[in-house]
């Protein structure tokens, strides 16, 4: 076996200027998206108000940036393409304050490393435009207009390998409109063009903030949206939420800027996700845009050579101020829904004119049951006109239709354990379903809650109900998981959860190591509301339930939350597992499908879902109501053709 030669020493030299431009070009220059940033970012810095970009087969053989900012001066332009030269900054003070999207003076001499680049640029009182090109480094008067034009001719012609790492064009091409999206959606004051192959791809005309954002996210969340506005002075962040239910299999709409900049940063990104995760679940990623606004001495932009990330001062506020700003944005109740605060909701609102029926109804509020919300408990909002009473036929019951007043099968009754107290008596409770709608719409002149007035119950699943704006369908058995939920994390928080004996207590048996966490976690679980006992070796007793959950199957809940407790740990059940076994617990709780309702009982829990934060989705992401306007009925019926 040879023995290696050790390798031959090389003296000490200092590189030549152009292999250092090659390899920083190598952390600047990834690939032509990596182009198309840092020329979008110094038009902007030259407050343009115009930008337009063109790239050719996906960016490799032509890059070309077009602004009418302030233009570089003739006499300066041959410095352009040197490294470390910059307008931005001039001292070690600027650059712990540095508000420019570019500020290291390198951008374009790593480019000119790689690639071909000719500037032509224009000041305004300049008599003509003026062109170099880093083919011969020489500046030279020619036309054009005030602004600059830079365009990167052939990427990695002056280092091939390269070139070999680029993927296809269309793929290079989706990385370079990805990047100029991201740009854009920072700057709504200015308007951009993009220009593939000749030919106009995409435009954004300047406007508000919240056009742009949705631009960059979607037509999806056009009215899926909730908008945020927290902070102020050095510390603030707007930005637009994307509705959980509109929740994608990939993070590809997500874009959090800091003074403008597009930034990836790991903080950000996991309080928006933790602001999240009370109403998104799983694998499913969320969309937003996202603006924070800091005073620029107290984040740190010099930390990455693309600079996509950032460090800040107060990593601890800033966290604390994306999380609360996002999760209280998330955590309206359903009457604060989009659908239901648009225009349209108002126009078919102050179309409908005041209700002229007579003869409200009453109804009282029963103990132990969600409170029964007297109607028009939204004071100033537009009321609406029923029409002519429709009562239903033999053939809606045969399909599973039923409301107040009718028979229903014999196997469609109501089991034990009622949500709800239907024994009292209320006035009117043989009336028709729309003439029991009629008398709460009239119960205040001119009051209609957003969710409106439940109508009837559909295969037992399902609510329907009519509002100002058309109809409204709610999964009754997520509404009300939603509802238990936000209950059982109130009544945690202040330590004060209402607990139901059990007259006799509930046995099951279970696996060794449920029957250990009875003892081990019996704090956890009397904190939860629960009491449970040994009465051998696998066989348990529960003895109390949280009070919310009294109607349910006592056993099945106890076996959930020790699953529950067994895989997060009960050291950490109520710290980073709290809201998983809450949520566990609200589905035991929740009233089931195939139940049937009264219509006092719809209501209640119409209102219980306009005043409980969160109650647009149920626990596991899924929506709990959804809005059919009236314009969709006539359309689907061919009306007004």
């Amino acid at each position: 076996m040879n023995t290696p030669l050790p390798p031959q020493r090389r003296p000490i030299r200092a590189l030549a200027d152009m292999l250092i431009s090659q390899i920083a070009a190598g952390e600047v220059v990834e690939r032509p998206a990596s182009v198309v940033k840092e020329l979008l970012e110094n038009a902007i810095d030259a407050g343009a108000s115009r930008i337009e970009l063109q790239i050719e087969e996906g960016g490799v053989r032509r890059v070309a940036v077009i602004d009418d900012g302030c233009g570089i001066p003739e006499d300066e332009l041959a410095l352009a393409l040197q490294r470390h030269a910059t307008s931005k900054i001039t001292s070690l003070e600027e650059l712990e304050r540095v508000g420019t999207l570019g500020f290291r003076g390198e951008a374009l001499a790593s480019i000119a490393a790689v690639a071909r680049v000719r500037i032509t640029s224009r000041t305004r009182n300049a008599p003509n435009a003026s062109v170099l090109d880093s083919a011969d480094a020489h500046v030279a008067p020619t036309a054009g207009t005030a602004g600059t034009t830079i365009e990167v001719l052939d990427l990695y012609s002056q280092t091939p390998a390269r070139r070999k790492f680029l993927k296809s064009t269309g793929t290079e091409t989706a990385h370079c409109t990805d990047a100029w999206r991201r740009v854009a959606l920072a700057h709504p004051q200015i308007a951009f063009t993009l220009r593939v192959d000749g030919r106009r791809a995409e435009h954004y005309p300047a406007g508000s903030w919240q056009a742009r954002a949705l631009a960059g996210l979607g037509d999806d969340y056009a009215k899926a949206h909730r908008e945020t506005d927290s902070g102020a002075g050095t510390l603030a962040l707007t930005g637009l939420l994307g509705l959980p239910t509109h929740s994608r299999a990939r993070a590809d709409r997500q874009f959090v800027y800091v003074n403008g900049r597009f930034v990836r940063d790991r903080l950000l990104t996991h309080a928006v996700r933790q602001a999240y995760s009370d109403v998104l679940h799983g694998d499913r990623q969320p969309a937003y845009v996202l603006f924070l606004n800091i005073d620029p001495a107290l984040v740190d932009v010099n930390v990455h050579p693309a600079k996509t990330e950032v460090r800040f001062r107060d990593s601890q506020a800033v966290h604390r101020l994306v999380f609360h700003a996002v999760r209280d944005a998330l955590r309206t109740t359903a009457a604060e829904h989009p659908t239901l605060t648009s225009d349209e909701q108002r126009r078919w609102s102050a179309a409908a004119g005041p209700a002229q029926m007579q003869g409200p109804a009453r109804f009282t509020p029963v103990q132990g049951a969600l409170p029964i919300a007297e109607p028009g408990a939204r004071p100033g909002a537009p009321a609406f006109s029923y029409s002519t009473a429709l009562r239903p036929d033999a053939s809606e019951a045969a399909l599973g239709f039923y409301a107040t007043g009718q028979d229903a099968p014999s196997n469609y009754g109501q089991p034990a354990g009622s949500m709800y107290n239907t024994d009292q008596p209320v006035e009117n409770a043989a009336a028709s379903p729309v003439q029991d709608l009629q008398n709460h719409a009239t119960a205040q002149a001119g009051a209609i809650p957003a969710l409106g007035y439940a109508i009837a119950q559909l295969h037992g699943v399902y609510i329907l109900a009519q509002n100002a704006a058309g109809l409204v369908l709610i999964d009754m058995h997520a509404a009300h998981e939603r509802i238990v939920y936000e209950r059982l994390k109130r009544a945690l928080d202040s330590r004060q959860m209402p607990r139901q004996p059990l007259l006799i207590p509930a046995t099951f048996r279970a696996e060794a190591v449920d029957a250990s966490l009875v003892e081990e976690a019996a704090e956890t679980l009397t904190a939860l509301g629960l009491e449970m006992s040994l009465i051998g070796p696998t066989a348990i007793a529960v003895r109390t339930v949280p009070a919310e959950l009294a109607s349910g199957d006592p056993a099945a809940l106890a076996r959930s939350v020790l699953a529950e407790l067994r895989e997060a740990g009960t050291a950490r059940a109520l710290t980073e597992h709290r809201d998983a076994l809450l949520a566990s617990m609200a589905c035991h709780g929740a009233v089931r499908a195939n139940r049937r309702l009264s219509i006092p009982e719809m209501n209640a829990l119409l209102r219980e879902m306009e005043a409980t934060a969160g109650a647009d989705q149920c626990n596991h992401g899924r929506p709990t109501w959804v809005q059919v306007t009236m314009q969709e009925l006539d359309r689907w019926f061919l009306r007004g053709r």
